[in-house]
């Protein structure tokens, strides 16, 4: 065995054979290498896949399509994450009714679109089987070790990562095994880890009723026959809402803000169609996608204050759209009725809410969003505080060579093409096919983009890693354009002006 394919006991010790010749950082001062050396002998040529998710998945074609061995480690036994229902992996949140709501058409990878016979909103069942699909047409299901959980990512003093991992099924009486690689690509979700409200309720410790996050939901029997207070205005929220109306006794929705609440179709296509056939092709003035969105929505649904919801503090785009075409009915027929947020839990089963009413509940629902979180890399080295991950264009961490984040977005649309691009340009990158920029080049833009999205969405830790889904894509194909001494153009220029220029200046390719 030579020292290029060493591993702990019990590593696999198959040969890196990747074929790509590139170093990952081309002579010169001003770049950033990307990962170790290829051709440094002492670092297995291979890549680290964490998840088997859709953006896990997506990162495995792309490596397998550019000639990068690789390993993806999974923690459950299918492919799918938060999309394989009732996933053995522990964490995935799909709920028996749950749908996607972005269309199929917007949602497809590039390299493998959905078949035209699912619908236009497909199931989860669905999509799972879409991704089953997608992993047997281009053959890779025997690199991917189900049952095996990521322990440990650390960087060794040599620019290799080490990875341990152990069987899943074992526990903690498993083998530990530490496998070297010179690149790692972080795939592990970011709707995993449930977030409650925080600080509390007062009182809710001694709430007589029952409380659960959303992600632990599943079929609609632990709502009937009962008083629920469904508390969030998310997609989730107006979900269970919807779901509680039809056989709770009573359904309560609370919330902190007013939401928009846009369908998915207009004029009997899907919304996000609609909006893709001129987004999709140029950049489009944020005060333009307001304009035009708002008067689609007030043509097609009227004000959210006519059905009783509160009236939004925030301009459309300013937040996460809530996406539902049956929550306004359900309110416009009495079955939900709208609170504002919660004040305290008064004893009992009483629940207080701001305005100074109070209702009896049975069950409360906390639709409040999610952690993100890496428990096998140390904070120190890669800080999650209030979701707060600072990466180069949602995936290089600055200062961290040869670790990479795909998935870890949250689009206005599909997060699947996202992470599909993601991984090609990574691909780029380790191949040598384009640079980085410089670390200092990196935070400039990193504060940039940060503060731009502080100045556009209402401070909420949802809204630390959003991104305008046809823009980012534009972003990363100039990325992948990249040679040494590009300066970095910012993610979206301010106003209609910055728009034009990016026009005139080719930035709409």
């Amino acid at each position: 065995m030579s020292a290029r394919d060493e591993a702990t006991p019990g590593a696999d010790a198959r040969p890196g054979t990747a074929t790509g010749s590139g170093t990952g950082a081309r002579p010169g001062t001003g770049t950033r290498p990307v990962a170790a050396s290829p051709a440094d002998p002492t670092i297995p040529d291979r890549v680290c896949v964490i998840g088997a998710g859709s953006s896990g998945i997506a990162a495995c074609q792309v490596l397998g399509a550019q000639g990068l061995e690789y390993d993806c480690f999974e923690k459950g036994s299918q492919v799918g994450g938060n999309w394989r229902y009732r996933n053995d992996n522990g964490q995935s949140a799909a709920y028996r009714s749950l749908h996607i709501n972005t269309s199929r058409r917007l949602m497809e990878f590039a390299a493998y679109p959905m078949p035209e016979s699912l619908p236009d909103f497909p199931s989860h069942f669905q999509i799972a089987q879409y991704f089953d699909d997608f992993v047997e047409h281009f053959g890779f299901r025997d690199r991917i070790r189900f049952r095996t959980e990521v322990l440990r990512v650390v960087p060794g003093e040599d620019g290799a990562w080490e990875v341990t991992v152990r069987d899943a099924d074992m526990g903690d009486e498993g083998e530990l095994m530490t496998h070297r690689y010179r690149a790692v690509i972080v795939a592990n979700g970011h709707h995993w880890d449930p977030r409650w409200p925080e600080p509390g309720f007062p009182g809710e410790d001694a709430f007589a009723g029952e409380r659960m996050h959303a992600h632990a939901y599943d079929t609609p029997d632990v709502l009937e026959g009962k008083r629920v207070l469904v508390l969030g205005i998310g997609n989730s929220a107006t979900d269970i809402a919807v779901e509680a109306s039809r056989i709770a006794d009573a359904t309560f929705l609370a919330m902190r803000r007013g939401a928009y609440v846009i369908p998915k179709y207009v004029f009997g296509k899907p919304l996000d169609e609609v909006q893709a056939r001129i987004a999709g092709r140029i950049p489009v003035p944020l005060p333009i996608q307001r304009t035009s969105a708002a008067a689609m929505l007030r043509l097609s649904t009227g004000r959210m204050t006519d059905y009783g919801l509160p009236e939004p503090d925030h301009r459309l785009l300013s937040a996460h759209p809530t996406i539902s075409s049956e929550l306004l009915g359900r309110i416009g027929h009495g079955d939900i009725a709208i609170k504002p947020n919660i004040e305290a839990f008064t004893g009992g089963r009483t629940v207080r809410f701001s305005d100074g009413s109070e209702e009896e509940i049975d069950l409360v629902v906390y639709c409040t969003g999610y952690r993100i979180r890496f428990p096998f890399l140390a904070e120190d080295l890669v800080p999650t505080a209030d979701n707060h991950v600072p990466l180069y264009r949602r995936v290089v961490p600055p200062d961290l060579p040869g670790l990479f984040f795909v998935g870890l977005v949250q689009p206005l649309g599909a997060v699947m093409p996202l992470a599909e691009a993601q991984s090609e340009w990574i691909a780029d990158l380790l191949n040598g096919e384009t640079v980085l920029p410089p670390p200092d080049a990196m935070r400039a833009a990193i504060a940039e983009e940060e503060g731009e999205m502080r100045r556009r969405y209402v401070a909420s830790k949802r809204h630390t890693i959003q991104v305008d889904f046809h823009d980012y894509l534009r972003l990363l194909r100039r990325e992948r354009r990249r040679t040494e001494g590009d300066p970095v153009v910012a993610r979206r220029r301010g106003g209609l002006v910055g728009r034009v220029r990016e026009l005139v200046g080719g930035g709409a390719s």
